[in-house]
């Protein structure tokens, strides 16, 4: 009796915080909409998908395996404990399966989809709030007129990619920063994304004892400043001993 009362009052609580659990999915899922929608510019809609997408969808699907595998569970309407137990944790481990297998499809597939929404929202034309009409993207080569020395230098090293956008009938122009294809830092001295490293050199080689230090130089492209950080290297495995046998 008193283990029918027990999981009669698990079936009862754990249904509501599976309900609960659903109704945080939805609320994340709608939310995170929502806001996308409430963003009127293109370049704002960019960033925020940018940055915030796969991980609202990680966070939604966490809640629904966990709404999903309390559901599960509570509609057992009897039966012996241990299988119960049982059941519990045969549950716990697909959901587990489950969730790597959603970790690995958002981390390593869903960015392709993502990446062509991102580019469709970044060369979508802009409307000029000037003459209320679509601005013309430059090229390249066109570019450089509009950006300063900094941006450019910034661009030469790829680090950051600029769009002009310019309104031909009035000279309007909108300029979008987005992210380049190589890592480069911010330079203290000038503040632009032009520091990289020029070289690195090894100080102490590590051995199976002590850690040894690496040197990376770092030099801006814009304006010429630079700097050195050490970095510790990780001691070296100790190679196993191999046992000699004789015949």
């Amino acid at each position: 009796m008193s283990d029918y009362f027990n999981l009669e009052f698990w079936n009862l609580w754990g249904r509501m915080a599976s309900y609960v659990l659903f109704a945080i999915t939805a609320f994340i899922l709608i939310y995170y909409y929502i806001k996308l929608s409430s963003l009127g510019e293109y370049k704002k809609k960019y960033d925020y998908i940018n940055r915030n997408e796969i991980n609202y969808l990680w966070a939604a699907s966490i809640t629904l395996l966990i709404a999903l595998g309390i559901f599960i569970n509570t509609l057992v309407i009897g039966g012996e404990l241990v299988w119960i137990a049982v059941r519990a944790f045969v549950t716990i481990m697909m959901g587990l399966i489950i969730g790597v297998i959603i970790s690995n499809l958002l981390k390593f597939y869903y960015p392709f989809y993502v990446e062509k929404r991102l580019k469709k929202l970044r060369y979508t034309p802009r409307i000029s709030p000037k003459s209320g009409k679509p601005m013309k993207l430059l090229t390249e080569d066109e570019e450089d007129v509009y950006l300063d020395e900094g941006m450019q230098a910034e661009e030469n090293v790829f680090s950051v990619d600029y769009d002009v956008w310019i309104d031909e009938e009035t000279g309007y122009t909108k300029i979008e920063k987005y992210a380049g294809h190589l890592i480069a830092l911010q330079c203290p001295e000038c503040n632009y994304q032009t520091l990289k490293v020029v070289k690195e050199e090894i100080i102490d080689s590590p051995t199976t004892n002590e850690e040894g230090e690496l040197m990376k130089f770092y030099k801006c492209d814009y304006c010429g400043y630079k700097e050195r950080k050490a970095f510790r290297i990780a001691k070296l495995k100790a190679p196993q001993d191999e046992g000699i046998t004789s015949s």
